[in-house]
């Protein structure tokens, strides 16, 4: 496969290109906090006093204001809460998620013999997270509570640093094609396109998940409703029944006394034999 020298060339130094910005952009996977000053004007020589005349005193040099960069913070609640009525509770939760301007992303209902809950996962924004997380205690008795904040701030700018550079891979590329004079070039250039294209949909998927889950937190709520078990009634018993009850446990009480006399008859033998030979000896003594 020929290339022409310059598309060569171009490949190369774009390959080359790439590999330095990635490697610059591994550097910028942590967000520093840098102070800009404005430089100073330079000091006047004194062979120039009229110039400094013009210019006047001189005035004090300005600093720019530093700015904190935002930080990125995800928010999630595992919450499970016992309720006295599982229906009113859920119309409260409705009303409660609406007016902190939340929404429920998916539901479910399970009813079994001792128990009846929903599990809920409740999507709302970071400013309104620890009001709804009070306001869901008062539903009724909290028995687990757990919430864990995730600091993401480096790993969105690494993946938006990633992005920035990928996407002006894209445009070199886009140039390369252009100017590419036979088929084998354009085939090449082609593919190094949707490469780099995939690579992009991939990071912009991802950086699309990561300000989903900054812009809105995530509660998981379970509330359930302990449910009575039912006592039967005890049976009312006739006296007819509690007779031929009694009739049963006295012949079972019979054939019980038999069978444990068959079952030592062994015993009920030996002893037999030892009488008649206690017997015996007597009757020799007299």
């Amino acid at each position: 496969m020929k290339y022409t020298p310059g598309i060569v060339l171009e490949l190369a130094a774009l390959m080359s290109s790439c590999s330095h910005e990635n490697k610059q952009t591994a550097e910028r996977s942590s967000v520093r906090l840098e102070s800009v000053a404005m430089s100073a004007p330079p000091p006047m020589q004194a062979d120039e006093p009229d110039k400094a005349e013009m210019i006047g005193p001189a005035l004090p040099t300005p600093t720019a204001a530093v700015v904190a960069p935002a930080r990125r913070l995800i928010y999630h609640a595992d919450l499970r809460v016992k309720v006295d009525n599982l229906p009113q509770a859920s119309r409260r939760l409705d009303s409660l998620v609406q007016r902190n301007g939340g929404y429920l992303s998916a539901a479910r209902e399970i009813r079994e013999d001792d128990e009846w809950r929903q599990a809920m996962t409740i999507r709302v924004l970071p400013s309104r997270f620890r009001a709804i997380m009070s306001a869901l205690g008062s539903l009724g008795t909290v028995e687990e509570k757990r919430i864990t904040t995730d600091d993401v701030t480096a790993q969105h700018a690494d993946i938006s640093a990633r992005l920035a550079t990928k996407r002006v891979v894209e445009q070199r590329y886009i140039a390369l094609l252009a100017r590419a004079k036979k088929i084998s070039e354009v085939l090449e250039v082609e593919g190094k396109i949707g490469e780099v294209r995939e690579e992009i949909e991939s990071t912009e998927s991802r950086l699309k998940t990561l300000n989903d889950e900054v812009a809105y937190s995530t509660i998981s709520l379970v509330c359930y409703q302990a449910l009575a078990q039912p006592v039967p009634d005890a049976p009312i018993v006739s006296f007819s029944s509690r007779l031929v009850e009694s009739f049963y446990t006295g012949w079972t009480l019979i054939t019980s006394l038999l069978i444990g006399v068959v079952t030592i008859w062994p015993f009920l033998l030996l002893g037999g034999f030892a009488l008649w030979g206690v017997k015996r000896w007597r009757s020799r003594l007299a």
